[in-house]
């Protein structure tokens, strides 16, 4: 296997070893409870303090919810909420790599000169034509996520004729316009949950080995969606142990980070997965 790694700001992170990215949501209205943080306090400072001790790699800040019909807010209400929290996070742990949840340029830009490091854009691009520019001129990592459409209408554009080669071809075509851009460490992200339903998901999950094709890193997010717990009759909050078993199906076929709410559980996952020596 190609050895993978991302450049931030001078520090090599490489993937000879999965990493793991624990989710930290500043939004009222993200699909796991437990991973909204409303009000700027010690409460935050904990959580991704406990994710640092846990072993974490990344935190991945949000504060515009995308699950599907998803409240809309303003570009300046995004900017309220999330720059605090890296500012906050950035003062308590300098070292921890903190990537920014969103598809608004403005704030992807705004986020990184107050100190995050990262881009995770769900949309690929497709919902800021400005993002893929900025991105080359901020000369960070980004993360580029397959999806369609927007919160409101991804659900209704999941018609593939071969679901992860559609991905695959997508996620290429947007690599070629990042890379004459200048763009120079890109991660992928399949995107489950995105303009995809259940059974995709599943088909794509089995066929994550074709991914490592485009020779990049590539992030899993599976953590609690709706793929596991409307499968296993449950509800999200009763989703951990599906979620730890296609991390550990995820680890198998290759991926390098696991992008999770859970993150002493998933890098136990991590741990095992390195016992067994694949």
């Amino acid at each position: 296997m190609t050895l993978k790694s991302i450049n931030i700001n001078g520090r090599l992170i490489d993937f000879s070893t999965p990493k793991v990215m624990g989710i930290l949501n500043v939004t009222p209205d993200s699909f796991f409870e437990k991973s909204r943080y409303l009000y700027i306090n010690e409460a935050i400072v904990d959580k991704a303090g406990g994710m640092i001790e846990q072993g974490a790699t990344f935190i991945d800040i949000g504060g515009y919810s995308t699950r599907p019909h998803a409240i809309d807010i303003s570009v300046t209400e995004e900017l309220d909420r999330v720059l605090p929290v890296i500012e906050i996070i950035c003062k308590n742990f300098p070292e921890i790599a903190i990537s920014v949840d969103t598809f608004r340029s403005e704030v992807a830009r705004k986020s990184i000169e107050v100190g995050a490091n990262i881009i995770n854009d769900i949309s690929g691009g497709n919902l800021d034509e400005k993002m893929f520019q900025t991105v080359a001129d901020l000369n960070v990592p980004y993360i580029l996520m397959h999806s369609r459409g927007n919160p409101e209408t991804m659900n209704q554009l999941n018609d593939y004729k071969d679901i992860t080669l559609d991905v695959i071809t997508e996620l290429q075509q947007k690599v070629y316009q990042l890379r004459q851009l200048g763009v120079k460490d890109i991660i992928i992200d399949p995107g489950f949950g995105f303009a995809k339903n259940g059974k995709q998901g599943f088909e794509m999950m089995r066929n994550l080995t074709a991914f490592q094709i485009m020779e990049l890193p590539f992030l899993v997010g599976i953590s609690r969606k709706s793929m596991i717990w409307r499968t296993l009759n449950v509800t999200a909050n009763e989703a951990l142990n599906g979620t730890t078993a296609l991390n550990m199906f995820a680890l198998m076929q290759g991926a390098n980070i696991l992008r999770v709410h859970d993150v002493k559980e998933a890098m136990e996952t991590v741990k095992l997965y390195q016992e067994l020596d694949f």
